[in-house]
């Protein structure tokens, strides 16, 4: 009985550590269009 507990245990571990680099995926693909849009907007400012 105690195995699955365990094992329930792990799993949820997993699936939050899965949503957890999903989420950090997800920032850091908004956080570099953010700052190629900002590259190419002082690109545009420069003579």
């Amino acid at each position: 009985m105690g195995i699955w507990i365990e094992l329930g245990v792990f799993l949820l571990v997993f699936v939050f550590a899965a949503w957890q680099f999903h989420d950090l995926r997800k920032a850091r693909a908004e956080r570099e269009a953010r700052e190629a849009r900002e590259r190419t907007e002082r690109k545009d400012e420069t003579p």
